[in-house]
């Protein structure tokens, strides 16, 4: 069979460059030595999840603590799938949570030297390689129409053999030449498989950069390589691809160790070196006492737009991931309390060969630490930016005031006082924290532990001297002056000696106050939240509990 006519009548283009001009095109990277080139390459669905974030994360890590480069590569070979806006959203969403590319797809950079980086627009160079591998007898076209297909795998089913198109079932494999161009001159459509020269007798044993060593059979599967759209599958072009951007590490899904064959032989008979591999543990959760891998369908903590949504605080969310990631981060935060994360040594070595447990309360326990440890203006600028995308139109207008909020943020979070507020774990529940201080949103229902004419007392006697000039200490002079008013006890250790001889105490005087005034029976110290609210609308607020 004379392959070069065929190669050159199954690859008609005539923009083909020589192999070695794409090798000219794509130079090593001129890196220190032992910087690792890493990549996030999703498919444009629009749906960036957990786990992408989980893996994007080990790549950031690995290549920025070795001086590497992490860049962003499109694999848009299925237009079926693509979702516009996908990319800009990968994107922002890795953004969102501080991770940063080097280069990549829509990324305006000078590293930009190893694109294009949507894969669509690499076909040439894609086809180039499938024409040399037809002319080297190391691929075929193949004409079997999805009916016949399905139905070899039907009969391998049946047959409870291992499904897909090799050895005998492999009808197009060994076609004459002649009945190769009758079928183009009907124009039969057809794709390009790869001739697999391996063999399920042989064993291969492959070091993992994750899970250690591995062995698995050779492939034997003649994998599509080229569509008959003329678009290369993905096996064949993140090969290509992985080679001229000279990736030196792939951190992957343990879904993909079943494709690890096939891989290994691409590599092999297109004369690459070969890139290291980790793949990485799925994530775990646990439910009614029974682990299991996160599911899209179940758990919604899956999506990105779950944390965002619910307000986590991005580097919360990055730093409880980095504790499944690397069994010693824990530790190194511990001695390193006030450090950036990304001054820990991130290693490959200290990643998990099992399942990575996700708990959700430990997530909220980091939550809770990172939002305790923000000035009043970080804290305003993330909540603002919660209430800007997901807050109510009510949120919106209440933190227009800045000022106003900055001052409600200090009293709530404990900012510059003796003990910070260590259990706000999200945006949302802080910004709900928050309502108490707006007349728009504020329906107390005045639970009063005491009779009526007990706290209408309590409540019109505050008003008659409340003064918002006073310091804490005046104000309160004044609560336990009220309190001896009205049968209560001024001083604590006056009821506990003698409670029978009291209402209540000057603390149950408080609580009438607070409800009040916060609608709740506990609260950040009333006197400043008084203060915050202002003399008209204090005063407001006792007379509309008086009227309740």
């Amino acid at each position: 069979m004379d392959l070069k006519k065929l190669a050159s009548t199954l690859i008609p283009d005539n923009d083909l460059l020589p192999l070695e001009e794409y090798e000219k095109m794509y130079p090593e990277r001129q890196l220190n030595k032992g910087a690792e080139v890493t990549r996030l390459a999703p498919s444009p669905t629009g749906f960036i999840h957990l786990g992408n974030l989980y893996s994007a994360l080990a790549d950031e890590r690995i290549a920025h603590t070795t001086d590497g480069i992490f860049y962003l590569r499109i694999e848009d070979t299925d237009l079926k799938r693509k979702v516009d806006g996908a990319v800009e959203s990968v994107i922002r969403s890795l953004n969102y949570f501080g991770l940063n590319f080097d280069e990549g797809a829509e990324i305006d950079s000078p590293l930009n030297n190893y694109g294009p980086y949507y894969q669509r627009q690499r076909a040439s160079i894609y086809r180039a390689y499938v024409k040399d591998l037809i002319e080297r007898g190391l691929a075929y076209p193949c004409f079997c129409t999805e009916d016949e297909l399905n139905a070899v795998r039907a009969e391998q089913t049946e047959r409870k053999e291992i499904t897909g198109y090799y050895g005998k079932y492999a009808k197009c494999r060994n076609l004459s030449e002649q009945e190769i161009y009758d079928n183009l001159a009907q124009g039969k459509p057809f794709v390009i498989r790869l001739k697999s020269q391996g063999s399920t007798e042989n064993k291969i044993t492959f070091k993992d950069r994750i899970k250690g060593d591995i062995t698995v059979t050779e492939n034997d599967q003649d994998v599509v390589i080229l569509k008959s759209d003329g678009i290369p599958t993905y096996h064949f072009a993140h090969a290509i691809d992985d080679h001229f951007m000279h990736t030196t590490l792939v951190i992957r899904g343990e879904e993909w160790l079943s494709s690890l064959p096939i891989h290994l032989e691409l590599f092999k008979v297109l004369g690459f070196k070969l890139p290291s591999y980790g793949h990485t543990c799925s994530l775990m959760k646990v439910d009614n006492g029974v682990k299991r891998k996160l599911s899209k369908r179940k758990d919604p903590e899956l999506s990105l737009d779950y944390y965002r949504q619910a307000g986590y605080y991005p580097k919360a969310v990055v730093k409880y991931l980095m504790t499944i990631l690397n069994s010693n981060f824990e530790e190194w935060e511990r001695k390193n309390p006030t450090a950036d994360y990304r001054d820990f040594k991130f290693s490959i070595d200290k990643m998990g060969k099992s399942g990575a447990l996700f708990d959700i309360d430990k997530l909220n326990d980091v939550s809770k630490a990172e939002l305790a440890t923000l000035s009043e203006d970080e804290t305003y600028a993330f909540l603002k930016g919660w209430v800007d995308e997901f807050g109510t139109e009510q949120d919106k207008a209440h933190f227009a005031d800045a000022d106003y909020i900055k001052k409600i943020i200090i009293l709530i979070c404990g900012i510059g006082g003796k003990k910070r507020r260590k259990d706000i774990v999200r945006a949302e529940t802080g910004v709900r924290l928050f309502d108490y201080f707006f007349d728009d949103v504020f329906n107390p229902e005045y639970a009063f532990r005491f009779e009526k004419g007990d706290v209408t007392a309590v409540l019109s006697k505050f008003a008659a001297v409340y003064d918002e000039n006073d310091d804490n200490n005046a104000w309160f002079a004044k609560v336990k002056a009220v309190a001896a008013e009205v049968g209560f006890a001024a001083e604590m250790s006056e009821y506990k000696q003698n409670p029978e001889a009291f209402k209540g105490s000057v603390a149950d005087v408080a609580e009438i106050l607070r409800i009040a005034v916060t609608g709740m029976p506990n609260s950040p110290d009333l006197c400043t939240v008084m203060r915050i609210l202002g003399k008209d609308r204090t005063l407001a607020r006792l007379n509309a509990a008086i009227q309740a």
